[in-house]
Protein backbone atom coordinates (compact mmCIF):
# COMPACT_ATOMS: atom_id res chain seq x y z
CA UNK A 1 0.00 0.00 0.00
CA UNK A 2 1.14 3.61 -0.77
CA UNK A 3 1.46 5.37 2.27
CA UNK A 4 0.74 9.52 1.33
CA UNK A 5 2.30 11.97 4.19
CA UNK A 6 0.09 14.83 3.47
CA UNK A 7 1.78 16.86 5.94
CA UNK A 8 4.54 17.95 3.57
CA UNK A 9 6.55 18.49 6.36
CA UNK A 10 10.75 18.45 5.47
CA UNK A 11 12.96 15.94 8.14
CA UNK A 12 15.90 15.28 9.44
CA UNK A 13 18.38 12.90 7.82
CA UNK A 14 21.49 11.51 9.42
CA UNK A 15 24.27 11.42 6.73
CA UNK A 16 27.20 10.38 9.13
CA UNK A 17 27.69 10.11 12.94
CA UNK A 18 27.24 13.85 13.95
CA UNK A 19 26.24 15.08 11.18
CA UNK A 20 22.76 15.25 9.69
CA UNK A 21 20.02 18.09 7.36
CA UNK A 22 16.87 18.93 7.26
CA UNK A 23 15.40 18.12 3.72
CA UNK A 24 12.31 19.34 2.05
CA UNK A 25 9.85 16.29 1.06
CA UNK A 26 10.92 14.87 -2.07
CA UNK A 27 8.31 16.01 -4.49
CA UNK A 28 7.35 15.76 -8.57
CA UNK A 29 8.06 19.67 -8.32
CA UNK A 30 11.89 19.01 -6.85
CA UNK A 31 12.63 16.60 -9.16
CA UNK A 32 11.37 18.57 -12.43
CA UNK A 33 13.14 21.99 -10.90
CA UNK A 34 16.03 20.17 -10.40
CA UNK A 35 15.71 18.23 -13.30
CA UNK A 36 15.76 22.27 -15.06
CA UNK A 37 18.94 23.16 -12.78
CA UNK A 38 21.11 25.18 -15.27
CA UNK A 39 23.92 22.88 -13.86
CA UNK A 40 22.14 20.02 -14.12
CA UNK A 41 21.24 20.77 -18.06
CA UNK A 42 25.38 22.10 -18.42
CA UNK A 43 26.40 18.53 -18.10
CA UNK A 44 27.92 17.71 -21.58
CA UNK A 45 26.19 14.64 -23.58
CA UNK A 46 29.53 13.17 -23.42
CA UNK A 47 29.50 12.82 -19.16
CA UNK A 48 29.18 9.49 -17.82
CA UNK A 49 26.38 8.31 -15.32
CA UNK A 50 28.26 9.00 -12.42
CA UNK A 51 28.95 12.51 -13.49
CA UNK A 52 25.69 13.18 -14.34
CA UNK A 53 24.69 11.61 -10.83
CA UNK A 54 27.10 14.20 -9.09
CA UNK A 55 26.06 17.43 -11.52
CA UNK A 56 21.62 16.14 -9.74
CA UNK A 57 22.81 15.32 -6.31
CA UNK A 58 24.28 18.63 -6.16
CA UNK A 59 21.46 20.41 -7.87
CA UNK A 60 18.73 18.65 -5.50
CA UNK A 61 20.64 19.30 -2.13
CA UNK A 62 20.96 23.09 -3.31
CA UNK A 63 16.91 22.77 -3.24
CA UNK A 64 16.59 20.36 -0.50
CA UNK A 65 18.44 20.88 2.60
CA UNK A 66 16.90 23.67 5.14
CA UNK A 67 19.17 23.25 7.80
CA UNK A 68 22.44 21.50 9.33
CA UNK A 69 23.91 20.02 12.10
CA UNK A 70 27.31 19.02 12.91
CA UNK A 71 29.35 20.55 9.93
CA UNK A 72 31.85 23.37 9.85
CA UNK A 73 34.58 25.33 8.11
CA UNK A 74 37.65 24.52 8.65
CA UNK A 75 38.44 25.99 12.41
CA UNK A 76 35.35 24.32 13.24
CA UNK A 77 33.09 27.14 13.56
CA UNK A 78 29.51 25.35 12.41
CA UNK A 79 28.57 26.60 9.15
CA UNK A 80 24.77 27.81 7.59
CA UNK A 81 24.15 26.05 4.68
CA UNK A 82 25.16 27.83 1.10
CA UNK A 83 25.18 26.43 -2.31
CA UNK A 84 28.77 25.76 -2.22
CA UNK A 85 29.15 24.43 1.31
CA UNK A 86 26.13 22.16 -0.01
CA UNK A 87 28.55 21.22 -3.13
CA UNK A 88 31.26 20.55 -0.66
CA UNK A 89 29.49 18.51 1.61
CA UNK A 90 28.22 16.43 -1.44
CA UNK A 91 32.50 16.01 -2.48
CA UNK A 92 32.15 13.98 0.75
CA UNK A 93 32.25 10.22 -0.50
CA UNK A 94 30.05 8.54 2.30
CA UNK A 95 27.83 11.80 2.54
CA UNK A 96 27.10 11.81 -1.11
CA UNK A 97 26.37 7.91 -0.62
CA UNK A 98 24.08 8.39 2.29
CA UNK A 99 22.34 11.61 0.72
CA UNK A 100 21.76 8.74 -1.88
CA UNK A 101 20.39 6.01 -0.12
CA UNK A 102 18.59 7.79 2.81
CA UNK A 103 16.95 10.72 0.07
CA UNK A 104 16.69 9.66 -3.04
CA UNK A 105 16.65 6.54 -3.39
CA UNK A 106 13.86 6.21 -0.68
CA UNK A 107 12.00 8.97 -3.15
CA UNK A 108 12.84 6.63 -6.29
CA UNK A 109 11.58 3.34 -4.76
CA UNK A 110 8.24 3.60 -6.04
CA UNK A 111 10.20 4.43 -9.84
CA UNK A 112 11.56 1.10 -9.48
CA UNK A 113 9.08 -1.08 -8.06
CA UNK A 114 6.62 -0.42 -11.24
CA UNK A 115 9.72 -1.83 -13.64
CA UNK A 116 9.78 -4.89 -11.59
CA UNK A 117 7.76 -6.73 -13.74
CA UNK A 118 9.36 -9.03 -16.53
CA UNK A 119 9.42 -7.77 -20.20
CA UNK A 120 6.16 -8.94 -22.29
CA UNK A 121 7.78 -11.68 -24.75
CA UNK A 122 4.71 -10.84 -26.96
CA UNK A 123 4.78 -6.43 -26.59
CA UNK A 124 6.73 -4.25 -27.21
CA UNK A 125 9.23 -5.32 -24.93
CA UNK A 126 10.39 -8.37 -26.55
CA UNK A 127 13.22 -9.96 -25.30
CA UNK A 128 11.99 -11.35 -22.50
CA UNK A 129 13.08 -15.10 -21.05
CA UNK A 130 10.66 -17.95 -21.20
CA UNK A 131 10.42 -19.57 -18.26
CA UNK A 132 8.25 -22.71 -18.86
CA UNK A 133 8.68 -24.62 -21.58
CA UNK A 134 6.05 -24.99 -24.69
CA UNK A 135 2.91 -27.06 -24.65
CA UNK A 136 3.41 -30.32 -27.27
CA UNK A 137 0.00 -29.56 -28.47
CA UNK A 138 -2.68 -27.09 -27.88
CA UNK A 139 -5.51 -27.26 -25.45
CA UNK A 140 -8.54 -28.81 -26.27
CA UNK A 141 -11.83 -26.33 -25.83
CA UNK A 142 -13.17 -26.54 -22.08
CA UNK A 143 -16.62 -28.21 -22.07
CA UNK A 144 -19.89 -25.92 -21.14
CA UNK A 145 -21.60 -26.58 -18.09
Amino acid sequence: MLTLDLTNAPRWHDLAPGVRVQLRPLTTALMVATRGDPAVEAVPDEASDEERAVAFAKALARRAVLAWEGIGDADGKPIDPSPDAIDALLDVWPIFEAFQMTYVSKGLLLEQEKNASALSPTGPSVGATDTATPARKPARTARRG
